[in-house]
């Protein structure tokens, strides 16, 4: 089986796709993995990527497109895997589309899990973390609050919030992302390969209705 998982950040597609992995045997791509794997083994693509994830800016289509060619150039190469935050523009896909079709690789199925705007901030912007970086432990409004607010159960030392984290930072995400991933989701739609599942519930339940839009 070959899946790519698709989702807004927070919505929890990283945990799926390791569920995925393991159950159902499948090889799990992770972009991040991809890009630190390449920057690791020195290849021309990683070398050049490197500045900037240092930098801690998003690297360019063309990098990620080369490195996952790259990837799935390699004698190793996975023949059933589930692609985890890639592509994340139309662009994107259409590279990944060309590097399967050289390989003789069709997919199956591509899998949106959908949750609200709303419920993504509600999740993104819940967290926070120990403001003793020796500590570091975290925290979420929801679904983890500490016992005082405010105050790590640790070591008492403040909490605090990424501005990555923020409700209006968070918004402006969803934005950028939206604006990217609307596009995306209709090429797939198109095509026939598009499984809309639910993203809202326990872990176990959306990982059930992933494998049964799948069957």
């Amino acid at each position: 089986m070959r899946l790519i998982l698709l989702g807004p950040p927070g919505s929890g597609k990283g945990t799926q796709a390791k569920l995925l992995s393991q159950r159902l045997g499948l090889a799990h791509v992770g972009t991040g993995d991809m890009l630190r794997d390449a920057i690791r083994h020195g290849t021309p693509a990683g070398r050049r990527a490197q500045p900037f994830v240092d930098a801690g800016r998003l690297v360019p289509d063309d990098l990620v497109n080369q490195i996952i060619a790259d990837y799935f150039g390699r004698p190793d190469r996975p023949e059933h895997f589930v692609m985890d935050g890639y592509p994340r523009t139309l662009p994107q896909a259409m590279s990944f589309e060309q590097v399967l079709r050289q390989h003789f690789l069709d997919l199956d199925a591509v899998v949106w899990l959908q949750v609200s705007d709303e419920e993504i901030v509600r999740r993104i912007s819940g967290r926070w973390t120990c403001s003793n970086s020796a500590c570091g432990a975290s925290y979420h409004t929801t679904f983890k609050p500490p016992k005082v607010p405010g105050v790590c159960d640790v070591c008492q030392s403040p909490l605090v919030q990424r501005e990555d984290d923020k409700p209006e930072t968070v918004r402006r995400r969803l934005q950028v992302f939206h604006a990217s991933q609307d596009e995306l989701l209709e090429h797939y739609r198109k095509l026939g390969l598009l499984k809309e599942v639910p993203g809202s519930g326990d872990v176990e339940t959306i990982y059930a209705n992933i494998v049964r839009v799948l069957k």
